[in-house]
């Protein structure tokens, strides 16, 4: 396991299930947490005592990743508050919109656009140039999607953001490599967590029918997704950058035998 002490991470969307499963694995590592999301701050309270129970710092801000100022307000404090930049950095949050092409709005569109990409853009930005500032090497890690490259009709601007961001991982990691700052993707497939769990918790048997048409017959833990978050957070990872690490059970594989 690798050794974050001395390391602060910064999460955003952190109240989710990825969020916290993520939060939980680098505290346990060492590292001090410091995660945002759109809840109130007395949702958050009883998450940062599990934190603090495994002797790191944990801080709450309630912020919206849109708002590209907040954001930079936001990185400014946690520096000014635990007294060390932000070395690890968790691009978490994300909303999906679960209708088609045909049905989708404008509106919709943009929204979902302004969170998971402007929000992801703004966060991984602002906290690669406090690095550049401080001249500390750090760790960015974007949370994509298999969706980035495996199309779903039922999700356009989720994907459509998602592909984006997989770009906009590339180009950040050839900016920062010079600066000691690594930049990955976590790709995960079908997770049991968020939207997909509602759905899947209020309809009978669509939980076994999802992990069935996954190679491994299983649906991805939002714990096993903190674990390669964290894996690209290891200061020994010296050579990864630009890199999507790819988690889905063999779903893309499928894709290409139908083709």
């Amino acid at each position: 396991m690798n050794d974050l002490h001395g390391q602060i991470a910064v999460i955003t969307g952190g109240l989710g299930d990825i969020g916290t499963a993520t939060a939980l694995e680098l505290a346990r590592r060492g590292a001090d947490v410091a995660i945002s999301d759109i809840r109130p701050p007395a949702d958050a309270e009883k998450f940062l005592a599990s934190l603090r129970e495994l002797g790191v710092r944990a801080a709450y801000h309630k912020g919206d990743v849109r708002d590209a100022d907040g954001v930079a307000a936001w990185l400014a404090d946690v520096e000014r508050t635990l007294g060390v930049t932000p070395s690890l950095v968790i691009v978490n949050a994300a909303i999906v919109t679960p209708l088609s092409l045909r049905k989708i709005t404008p509106q919709q569109w943009a929204a979902e656009m302004r969170v998971n990409l402007d929000g992801a853009f703004y966060t991984a930005h602002a906290a690669a140039l406090r690095l550049v500032a401080a001249k500390k090497p750090g760790r960015i890690v974007f949370l994509g999607s298999v969706a980035a490259h495996i199309p779903n009709v039922n999700i356009p601007a989720y994907c459509a953001a998602k592909a984006a961001i997989r770009q906009l991982c590339k180009v950040m990691a050839l900016e920062f490599a010079g600066d000691g700052i690594l930049v990955n993707e976590v790709a995960p497939g079908n997770v049991d967590a968020g939207l997909s769990r509602k759905v899947w918790d209020q309809t009978p048997g669509s939980r076994e029918r999802a992990a069935d048409e996954i190679p491994v017959r299983a649906l991805i833990t939002p714990q096993e997704v903190a674990r390669q978050v964290a894996y690209l957070c290891d200061p020994e990872n010296r050579q990864m950058t630009g890199s999507t690490l790819l988690m889905d059970g063999g779903l893309s594989l499928t894709v290409l035998k139908k083709s």
